[in-house]
């Protein structure tokens, strides 16, 4: 594949991964090691030096929060929640969302 394809397809992802951040903790909570192993079964590549400042920032925003629970392999794990601010943010993502998807297809017909 052509290495422009690649970067193309590469900032395109960037672009979306927060919105697929908030996407995963709507529907449960999760620490980020299962964040980014649900973003990778989703065909999404991801590493966790890309993952971690999205989640800060997300924090720090108020879209999430999070808590520290023991985990018997290790230590203790940063789970982490969707807030209601953080769920009216995803609601307005999911409404851009389907409106760039309907401008792009009716610009490809």
């Amino acid at each position: 594949m052509e290495a422009n394809v690649e970067n193309v397809r590469s900032q395109m992802r960037k672009g979306v991964l927060e919105y697929c951040i908030l996407s995963i903790l709507a529907k449960h909570e999760a620490y980020a090691s299962s964040i980014i192993e649900e973003l990778k079964n989703a065909n999404m590549i991801v590493v966790e030096g890309t993952l971690y400042p999205l989640l800060i920032r997300e924090k720090n925003q108020g879209l999430l929060t999070y808590r520290w629970e023991e985990s018997p392999q290790g230590p203790p794990r940063k789970y982490y929640e969707i807030t209601e601010k953080g769920r009216s943010q995803l609601a307005e993502m999911d409404l851009a969302w389907a409106e760039i998807v309907e401008t792009i297809n009716t610009i490809k017909q």
